[in-house]
């Protein structure tokens, strides 16, 4: 009789634990890294002036250039590191007219030497 007991009770605990969070942080979940690795190191190399060439040469290529735009970059970078929330920095880097780099905005911060241009 005890046997029955457990053999009944078991699927009633399992399936009560399989909802529970407790199973799920056992289970490993990979990294997901999508779209632009953008480093504040590499935010601090832009310099005012820079050619939209050698902004995608210190960058790489932009997530995202709108239609109609050309002269606005979106360099977007999401993250999910297993359980945890997601995580997403943007940057916004904007050229002027000529293709010279102007300004840039988001989740980084401009270096103390962005304002001097290069030679």
């Amino acid at each position: 009789m005890q046997f029955k007991k457990w053999l009944l009770t078991l699927p009633l605990v399992f399936s009560v634990l399989t909802g529970c969070s407790v199973i799920e942080k056992i289970v490993y979940r990979i990294d997901i890294n999508q779209g632009n690795f953008v480093e504040q190191e590499s935010v601090d190399k832009l310099r005012v002036g820079m050619t939209k060439e050698q902004v995608r040469f210190v960058l790489g290529s932009p997530m995202l250039v709108e239609n109609g735009y050309p002269n606005t970059w979106y360099y977007i970078q999401h993250t999910t590191k297993g359980h945890d929330d997601s995580e997403q920095k943007n940057l916004v880097v904007n050229f002027d007219q000529t293709g010279a780099l102007k300004d840039i905005s988001g989740d980084y911060q401009q270096s103390a030497l962005f304002e001097q241009r290069l030679n």
